[in-house]
């Protein structure tokens, strides 16, 4: 037998005005995608048609521009997160963002900016795991940097050039 849900968790029902004012203000304080709006409606409980309006008005006036979304949750997702092109293709994908968006925003950074990127994560990593063998080490950090997205080009880079990027250090 199934529970209800009680009175207080199940969703009010919003007009298209409110929804219209809540989005705008949740928009004008951080940047949001397209996908994220969308999911917020469904969930109160809005249907189609008003969606598709809410969203014109949207998109319109700025609030909501995927690009600019992409563009600068990249920037973030690299800049701070230090996560690699795969795991930020996948989060966008997760979002709702479409692939010629993605891919515009991703190829704006380089390669190397990757490479550069990953290169004291894999120096940090190799110092703090404990290995049996050179085979082991290099097993676990490859997993470690393909767990944040780095494409295995990117890793053998990091992994052959480890002694050369440790001298420059020392």
């Amino acid at each position: 037998m199934r529970r209800q849900t009680p009175a207080y968790r199940q969703p009010k029902e919003i007009s298209e005005e409110e929804a219209l004012a809540r989005l705008t203000k949740l928009c004008a304080g951080a940047e949001h995608c397209s996908g994220e709006m969308l999911e917020k409606m469904s969930r109160w409980g809005i249907d189609g048609e008003t969606q598709a309006r809410i969203m014109e008005y949207l998109t319109e006036h700025k609030y909501i521009d995927d690009e600019r979304y992409s563009r600068a949750f990249v920037n973030d997702k690299v800049e701070y997160c230090r996560w690699g092109r795969r795991k930020i293709e996948q989060a966008l994908y997760a979002k709702g963002i479409d692939r010629d968006t993605r891919n515009a925003a991703l190829d704006a950074i380089s390669d190397e900016t990757f490479v550069e990127i990953l290169r004291p994560l894999i120096a940090m990593k190799r110092k703090q795991t404990a290995a049996s063998s050179e085979y082991e080490m290099t097993t676990k950090l490859i997993r470690f940097a393909m767990s944040r997205g780095f494409t295995m080009n990117q890793i053998r880079q990091c992994i052959d050039n480890a002694e050369e990027y440790q001298e420059d250090e020392d």
